[in-house]
């Protein structure tokens, strides 16, 4: 089925152009008209979901549960529309799309059943000891309460999960909290048919109009205006660090600051020690180029950075990758922009001392493919660019000496969503990893085991998050139900009778 997009925003529940129109850059066909974004809208949006908060963030959790369930089925009802239009625009195949779809309406379903158990809440209840010396205890009870109207920034790399009705919005919407989503301009009749599926939800389940709108993507001061405006409590975010940092600055510097919950960036470093490196160098090296250009390397989590030690299994590991990732084709990456700036920093990474180029490639226009680069510890250890992220099929090996030199490396690490142990099962490797674990754990917000980082599981334990630049907040995760928190803050009742508490805290 094919989806003909009208390029309108969404503004408490109504369709609606502006005077000023582009056209959009799909990977695939011809553009469509799309409306300009304008911060006069952005106030529109505002003021509908300030007035639907009293409403909907005072609602019961049954309520909000049947509404995101409702969000669900009407994606999944427009199921063969979206994965054509998300194909077209973005070039990502069916499968990829149809399974990010997936995920995304499986989120929604979790969330309505976290919601609808109430362990959200946090509920906790001090009864009062009026008889207690020398001074007499009030009745306290705490739980956690919606912060109000929330904006999500859409994501360029997932036009779906971390989009329109992905992540940050759901999350957002399960805590009680309408949002203000800003589409991304480089899927926005993708956009566009999931906001219709989740008006179409607002007006089964009866939630006011004004708990949803969507901006269509503008120039800089959409943005700028959507995170400054008063009337917004929080802002979720998955993009660059430039852009992120930028808007994390806006948010501090507002009379009122408030919380920009941002992920920016991770190189998503794997340490492959020795005794792993001995026994699966060469499946090593075709996993990780497998991983490295999954999505043409346009996962937040795609694994960049390689640390081996030095020695015949480290080159095993290396042709292993050079041969898998020459058996790559190109690959269409998302945007002409991301394309281009793929192809500027390998040409900057290439030229860095120390740095030796292994595989080289030519990028034509929008089509990526891998380059695969190594450096000497040492010389990374003294040059900080080296550990900035390069979005897209670009692998560094970086070579250590010995183990004091790998644990300096991980020492000297940003923040990162993940970090990866490949070590051997028979204990060889067990003294350095537990040397290294603490390091890690320290440095990203997701640990893993002989694994590869690539693809987030959706659940109660995942987080996706971590210290700076990997987010601006590291006590928070942007994927599970952890994520929810995000848009809740507690509230303390002291002595407030029963009759006024809330339902939930009654």
């Amino acid at each position: 089925m094919t989806f003909t997009p009208h390029g309108q925003h969404l503004i408490g529940g109504t369709w609606t152009g502006a005077a000023q129109t582009v056209t959009s850059t799909p990977a695939q066909g011809p553009g469509h008209s799309v409306s300009v974004g304008t911060p006069e809208l952005v106030a529109k949006a505002a003021a509908a979901a300030e007035e639907a908060f009293w409403d909907y963030g005072y609602g019961t959790r049954q309520g909000r549960a049947a509404f995101l369930t409702a969000i669900a089925d009407e994606i999944d009802a427009r199921g063969a529309e979206i994965t054509d239009i998300g194909t077209r625009e973005t070039g990502l195949p069916p499968a990829r799309l149809e399974g990010e779809r997936g995920r995304t309406t499986g989120q929604l379903r979790l969330f309505a059943q976290h919601v609808a158990a109430g362990d959200y809440l946090d509920r906790r209840h001090d009864p009062a000891l009026p008889d207690r010396a020398p001074l007499p205890r009030p009745d306290l009870r705490m739980m956690q309460r919606p912060v109000g109207p929330v904006a999500v920034f859409g994501a360029s790399n997932f036009p779906l999960a971390f989009s329109t009705a992905g992540g940050d919005t759901a999350a957002a919407l399960a805590a009680g909290c309408p949002v203000i989503v800003k589409g991304h301009e480089a899927h926005p009749g993708t956009g566009e048919i999931v906001a219709e599926a989740v008006l179409a939800a607002i007006r089964s389940c009866g939630v006011p109009a004004g708990v949803f709108s969507f901006v269509q993507g503008g120039s800089r001061d959409v943005g700028q205006a959507l995170v400054q405006h008063p009337l917004v409590r929080a802002v979720g975010f998955t993009g660059s660090l430039a852009g992120g940092r930028a808007l994390f600055d806006l948010c501090v510097a507002r009379p009122d600051p408030i919380p920009f919950y941002g992920e920016l960036g991770s190189v998503n470093p794997m340490f492959l020690l020795p005794g792993a490196l001995a026994a699966r160098a060469e499946d090593l090296g075709r996993g990780w180029a497998g991983s490295l250009t999954m999505g043409a390397g346009q996962f937040c989590t795609n694994p960049g950075i390689v640390v081996v030690t030095d020695g015949t299994d480290a080159e095993a590991f290396v042709q292993a990758a050079l041969d898998a990732l020459g058996e790559t084709g190109p690959q269409v990456m998302l945007t002409d922009g991301i394309a281009e700036a793929y192809a500027d920093g390998a040409a900057t990474l290439g030229k860095q001392a120390g740095v030796q180029s292994v595989l080289t490639s030519v990028c034509d226009r929008r089509e990526a493919r891998p380059f695969l680069f190594r450096v000497a510890a040492r010389d990374w250890l003294a040059n900080h660019a080296l550990s900035e992220e390069v979005f897209g099929p670009l692998g560094l090996v970086v070579v250590a000496q010995d183990a004091d030199e790998m644990d300096a490396v991980a020492r000297s690490l940003d923040g990162q969503l993940t970090a990866t142990l490949h070590m051997d099962e028979g204990g060889k490797d067990a003294a350095l990893a537990q040397r290294l674990l603490p390091v890690l754990e320290r440095k990203a917000g997701r640990v893993l085991a002989n694994g590869f980082p690539t693809g987030v599981e959706v659940c109660d334990s995942m987080v996706h998050g971590g210290p700076y630049p990997a987010s601006t907040n590291f006590g928070a995760t942007s994927v599970g139900t952890l994520s929810i928190r995000r848009f809740l803050r507690p509230v303390c009742y002291q002595n407030i009778p029963s009759a006024l508490l809330p339902v939930d805290l009654a």
